[in-house]
């Protein structure tokens, strides 16, 4: 049986349904907005996993091109590896959705949503987040759901709910908030240096509405009636859990707050060791588990009641204090621009190379015609970074992370008319202890600057967390990875001193007060206005100049009836040009001329080579010339691209000279004089070195 539920959001009805396909799969749901249409399926393993500590979800999100009337471009005519887009919106759909999975389930669970259409006016992403919920939720997958989620974009002081592609490039603000019946639980987006209370207000205004889809998901779940699979009965504590802690927690509590990352790891590691080695003949085989569990619940534990009754952290500072920060610039030799920017344990190598329009980076998707992005942000992550041994490759995190960059950095990017260069920066992560996103964004921005790119201002990024018993909650900047691990909420804040520019939270909880939301981004913006300060002091703005090592983008304004002459028979000119110079010269319609030279020097010769062609001659003025022909009574020296003139032999010396090839040869390189352009345009020279003899 088919059922049915329409939502009114935003602009239009969303439609959810099931019952109609893939009726195989645990859920199933077709969702459509306007004419952008999604089929999300939810599948659960039939095999447990057995001691599974964590929730099996893979949610893999895929676009077809027929969708939008397109075939795939490229060699291949068929959809293959997921896009960098596709990723991003699975990494959307998971991140709300994975919390209220229980780890007592033990069982695969894949969510599979596929654009089946779209418009090409309304973004399907937000579809897709809905529909994978309304899946979970309709099957007999146990779900702590379900979730909601919009897109929220502000353009001319209105806040717009769903708003089309237009819209959203047209906007300052534009985020993506999801949360359930009891609050928010997700955002993310970006902003063109927004203040802080017009994110708050497009959250608030985004939470209605979730409330409205979660319910609708609710009643058509109502409709199918599945009843839900049971969970795995919880794993028994260990009889001597008391014991354990006894003997353990006064060494577990001191371990918690070793300073540096290493050593604690090492300290808290000891500790489990020697409960095994006091314990082993009490433990039974099987049981290391559980007392590693129970370590692990004590540590978690003693940071978090250290962090509300003490306000103190594992490595020993307030909720406000952030690590010692130092920033270099310059560091690689041959790089465009280069930054080292070290955050206590945290450090990234930010790297900016600046290409020509030929290194732009085709973007090819269902959302409309193939575009060309002239700014690219690659994040990487080796595993030793973290002191491990691993393999190489980009992942979905890596992706995640080098896009919030991307979103922070990009707004305070010249315009490709007045930088006309393409901008590539990467990111290198050399130590990680929290927050490796938001260094990123400080070493890239430090990176443009030695680039000599005029960014607007300098961006710095900063992660908050927090920490809540219910009754008491404590906000803490820049977070550890064990207080982002062991923390109720992670939010990732990049910006300007004027606002912000990129946004990312994830709440465990259920749900933040808006009170609670503004406490948090004031002690971000001290935070981020605190780093600013630090990266100020190793370059305060863009280097005057672009590296020697970069290639020179020029640009000239010629006539429009000189175009023909500049590219010349055939491109004869044009290509000469570009072989001498070593040089890609592209010419506009408009007499827009743009000079691609690998250094200064060969797009400087380029210009003038070009600049040579469109010059009138100037009578009185002495030009090298080249003899391109030998007469009786003269030669003819070229003394512009395709501009001759005569040197009658009369004017080749002061003495009588009989034949001009006593005195000249083909092609010889001679300074000449224009002495008058006659009324027929002929040009009349006269040989310098002569003009010399005779004064």
């Amino acid at each position: 049986m088919i059922h049915r539920e329409v939502i009114t959001i935003g602009k239009e009805e969303m439609v959810l349904e099931t019952g109609k396909m893939a009726k195989q799969a645990n859920g199933s749901v077709y969702a459509s907005y306007s004419g952008s249409a999604v089929l999300a399926t939810a599948c659960c393993g039939r095999s447990i996993i057995e001691g599974a500590d964590f929730v099996p979800l893979m949610v893999e999100y895929n676009e077809k091109y027929y969708a939008a009337g397109k075939i795939p471009g490229g060699f291949l005519k068929r959809e293959g590896r997921p896009k960098d887009k596709e990723i991003l919106v699975c990494r959307l759909i998971d991140r709300p959705l994975r919390p209220l999975f229980s780890k007592a389930f033990q069982r695969e669970i894949q969510i599979i949503p596929t654009t089946l259409s779209t418009d090409q006016i309304n973004p399907p992403d937000m579809v897709a987040m809905v529909a994978s919920s309304a899946a979970v939720t309709v099957s007999d997958i146990p779900f702590n759901g379900p979730i909601g989620a919009v897109r929220v974009c502000h353009l001319n002081g209105e806040f717009i709910i769903n708003p089309t592609f237009l819209e959203i490039e047209e906007g300052d603000l534009d985020i993506i908030v999801a949360g359930t019946l009891s609050g928010i639980t997700m955002v993310e987006g970006g902003g063109a240096e927004v203040p802080e209370e017009i994110l708050i207000e497009a959250i608030a205004v985004a939470e209605p509405v979730i409330k409205e889809i979660c319910e609708a998901q609710i009643r058509l779940a109502k409709k199918v009636g599945k009843e839900k699979l049971p969970l795995q009965p919880e794993a028994p504590s260990i009889e001597i859990e008391q014991e354990i802690r006894s003997f353990a927690f006064d060494e577990m509590q001191h371990a918690c707050f070793v300073i540096g990352k290493m050593e604690r790891t090492a300290a808290i590691s000891a500790v489990k060791d020697r409960v095994l080695e006091h314990f082993q003949d009490r433990i039974e085989e099987g049981d290391e588990k559980l007392v590693g569990k129970l370590l692990s619940d004590m540590e978690q534990e003693i940071v978090r009641k250290s962090i509300l009754t003490e306000k103190k952290r594992t490595d020993h500072r307030g909720p406000e204090d952030i690590r010692p920060i130092t920033c270099e610039i310059d560091v690689l030799p041959r790089a465009h621009g280069s930054a080292l920017f070290t955050r206590g344990e945290t450090q990234s190598l930010g790297v900016t190379t600046l290409g020509t329009v030929y290194d732009e980076q085709m973007v090819d998707n269902i959302d409309g015609e193939k575009s060309f992005e002239h700014f690219m942000l690659h994040y990487n992550f080796p595993p030793f970074s973290v002191g491990e041994t691993g393999r190489t490759f980009t992942g979905r995190r890596e992706i995640g992370h080098g896009h919030l960059a991307f979103r922070s950095l990009d707004p305070v990017l010249p315009t490709k008319e007045a930088f006309p260069y393409t901008i590539r920066v990467v990111s290198e992560i050399l130590e990680s202890n929290g927050s490796s996103s938001m260094a990123t964004v400080c070493s890239g921005s430090l990176s443009l600057l030695s680039a000599g790119v005029k960014i607007k201002k300098p961006v710095a990024g900063i992660a908050m967390g927090l920490v809540s018993d219910g009754e008491s909650m404590v906000v803490i900047s820049d977070i550890l990875g064990e207080e982002d691990h062991l923390g109720d909420m992670d939010f990732k804040v990049a910006g300007t001193e004027d606002g912000i520019t990129a946004f990312q939270m994830d709440i465990k909880i259920d749900g933040v007060s808006s009170s609670l939301m503004s406490e948090a981004l004031a002690q971000a913006k001290r935070g981020r206005m605190h780093i600013l300060q630090e990266m100020g002091k190793a370059i305060e703005g863009p280097s005057e100049d672009i590296s020697k090592y970069a290639p020179r983008i020029l640009k000239l304004k010629i006539d429009e009836e000189k175009i023909g002459a500049v590219i010349g028979p055939g491109g004869k000119n044009i290509k000469s040009i570009a072989e001498q110079s070593g040089s890609e010269i592209n010419i506009d319609n408009d007499g827009t001329v743009t000079i691609y030279g690998k250094d200064h020097e060969k797009a400087e010769l380029a210009r003038k080579l070009v600049l040579s062609i469109i010059e009138e001659p100037e009578v009185g003025r002495i030009y090298q010339g080249t003899v391109k022909r030998i007469t009786d009574f003269g030669a003819f020296v070229e003394i512009l691209p395709g501009k001759e003139g005569l040197v009658h032999i009369s004017k080749l010396s002061k003495e009588r000279v009989k034949s001009v090839e006593d005195v000249l040869s083909m092609n010889q390189q001679i300074p000449v004089k224009l002495l008058e352009i006659d009324r027929m345009g002929r040009l009349n020279l006269s040989y310098v070195d002569a003009l010399k003899t005779k004064e």
